[in-house]
């Protein structure tokens, strides 16, 4: 395992569209391990493979219930919505306000080849929407309905 460099604003890659993951072979697993290792060293609840250079459809989340590794996920239904402030480790120093549904249902691969569904709500909704958005080469900063002062957030 080893922790990468994650690409911030500006950087090309994270405003390209990730290709789906074909095979999960060794290559794959070990990505999704030095995602993981990278999250946690950077106090992330998610990270996407563009955030690391790679354009491939693979997430890691964890939002305290423990390690999930998605790849190829898409969101097959949404409910509700909800506001809530969202930062991202490829932009660091700001936070914003961001509508997100409320309840997600994601259908992803795991590092197995297994087909998987996961049902988030609240921060995991939240979560899953913006590991997404990044496959697709949508930062939160593009969907934030009030920028928020992070010495704002820090006084609270």
């Amino acid at each position: 395992m080893a922790i990468r460099f994650i690409r911030e604003d500006g950087d090309e890659v994270l405003r390209k569209k990730s290709r789906e993951v074909d095979v999960i072979d060794d290559r794959i697993k070990t990505l999704l391990s030095d995602m993981a290792e990278t999250m946690y060293a950077a106090s992330g609840v998610g990270l996407a493979a563009p955030q690391v250079g790679i354009l491939k459809r693979v997430v890691v989340i964890d939002v305290g219930e423990g390690l999930l590794e998605l790849i190829n996920p898409v969101i097959v239904k949404q409910d509700g919505e909800q506001v809530d402030v969202e930062g991202c480790l490829s932009v660091p120093g700001v936070a914003g306000e961001v509508k997100r549904p409320a309840k997600v249902l994601v259908e992803a691969l795991d590092p197995k080849g297994e087909k998987i569904t996961v049902e988030g709500q609240g921060l995991l909704a939240v979560a899953l929407c913006h590991e997404i958005d990044h496959l697709d080469g949508v930062l939160f900063t593009d969907k934030v309905v009030r920028f928020i002062d992070t010495n704002e957030m820090k006084k609270g």
